[in-house]
């Protein structure tokens, strides 16, 4: 049997597993999918309400797109599983694309990278919105060269589905070139998008879900939160973890939490712009896309992870795409990174479903489980960064390839 063959294999098996795991557990994995969009779903067919239309939404109005399919074909399969399908042959579309005819090692050890994630992070990362990004993520990370038009849409209608694409987006147009193309993409998507709202008459929703997320609290697994969830275990007074029924999610107060809770939108935009930044002084001294573009992008999607008071186990999804990209270009690079990452999520399926509620109620092993998991988080964002800073540019240690018009050459994703 032939590696390409062994590989798709191996992507059915995992998808299988993953779906299963989905219905495992009363259904804990899969519960928005299983109660949260089947209703959106049921209220916007049968005309009774649209969420970022008629009334306020927590995602961006594309996120219709994939409920609404998948609700169109419930009543003939179930929803649940119908979203589990539609995943899978969204990622059986972006893996096509990636191993290619199976020849590259730098694809089939992202291929297998792709696989182990999937795996190690279960049914919470197949069953949320996150999931139809991640592979819409992956083909335009792997277009932008070769194809930056198709990549900046597809990225955009990634980002119009669930905001965190707009890391790769703004590292593409750091890193790319032909950023006025990657730009102009971009424009045309949000352009349909405002306009679907606009002429639906959501206008006074349009940007709802910015605001949604702007005035959450900590919330329990972030990582800012994790002193909060000890200082609740010590006991100190008025430290706890609260359940917030309004957004349907576990909180942690405290003392000092205000103003913590406050800080940390300054915070994520001052971190974002420092390392986009970082990236556009590489990419004016001459860095390649090869060896700017997965560390900016990297370091960007796991900024909006480390320094978010929202802290889902889902967001780990996001990770896959540039470690992905970073596979393809420079396996040897990026290998042990992509181990810590795979350590990384197998913990948080640990802790949700698993031990979720061990950690609600402070059991010290389950605690010390969400610990660990976000020290490996944080020294996972330390070590891109690392490698951001290090990316090299030309007259620092490496001759970059002069193109046409004098700039460094643009490494294309090999096939």
């Amino acid at each position: 049997m032939s590696r390409r063959a062994v590989v798709w294999v191996a992507f059915a098996l995992v998808h299988a597993m993953v779906i299963w795991l989905g219905f495992t557990g009363d259904h804990a994995a899969s519960w928005d999918v299983d109660q949260l969009y089947r209703w959106w779903a049921g209220r916007t067919l049968s005309g009774q309400a649209i969420p970022g239309i008629t009334e306020g939404w927590v995602y961006p109005i594309l996120a219709h797109v994939p409920i609404l399919l998948v609700g169109a074909v419930s009543p003939a399969i179930d929803y649940t599983l119908a979203w589990g399908l539609l995943v899978t042959a969204m990622d059986a579309a972006a893996f096509a694309v990636l191993v290619g005819r199976g020849r590259s090692r730098g694809r089939l050890s992202a291929a297998w990278f792709w696989l182990a994630a999937i795996l190690a992070l279960g049914g919470v990362g197949m069953f949320r919105l996150d999931a139809v990004t991640v592979p819409l993520a992956i083909l335009g990370s792997l277009w932008l060269v070769g194809r930056p038009w198709l990549a900046s849409v597809l990225l955009a209608v990634a980002t119009w589905i669930k905001v965190w694409p707009a890391a790769l987006l703004a590292a593409a147009v750091i890193a790319v070139r032909r950023r006025l193309v990657i730009v102009g993409g971009a424009v045309v998507v949000s352009v349909v998008a405002v306009a679907i709202v606009l002429v639906l008459g959501g206008g006074a929703h349009l940007f709802g879900f910015v605001g949604d997320q702007t005035s959450r609290g900590l919330q329990l697994e972030a990582p800012v939160s994790t002193v909060f969830v000890l200082m609740a275990m010590g006991g100190v007074p008025g430290a706890a973890i609260r359940y917030d029924e309004e957004i349907i999610t576990f909180q942690v107060v405290g003392p000092g939490a205000h103003g913590v809770i406050a800080a940390m939108t300054p915070v994520l935009i001052v971190g974002m712009l420092a390392i986009a930044a970082m990236g556009a002084v590489k990419a004016w001294r001459g860095a390649g896309f090869a060896a700017l573009f997965p560390p900016l992008a990297a370091a960007l999607v796991l900024g909006f992870i480390v320094l978010n008071k929202v802290g889902s186990p889902q967001y780990f999804t996001w990770i896959i795409a540039p470690l992905v990209v970073g596979l393809v270009l420079r396996r040897r690079a990026w290998w042990r990174p992509a181990v810590l990452v795979l350590l990384t999520l197998a913990v948080t399926q640990l802790i949700f479903p698993f031990f979720y509620d061990a950690i609600l109620v402070l059991v010290p092993a389950a605690v010390g489980l969400l610990v660990v998991r976000n020290v490996l988080l944080v020294a996972l964002f330390a070590w891109v960064l690392v490698l951001l800073v290090r990316v090299p540019v030309p007259g620092r240690g490496t001759a970059a390839r002069k193109g046409p018009a004098g700039s460094a050459a643009v490494e294309s994703v090999p096939e």
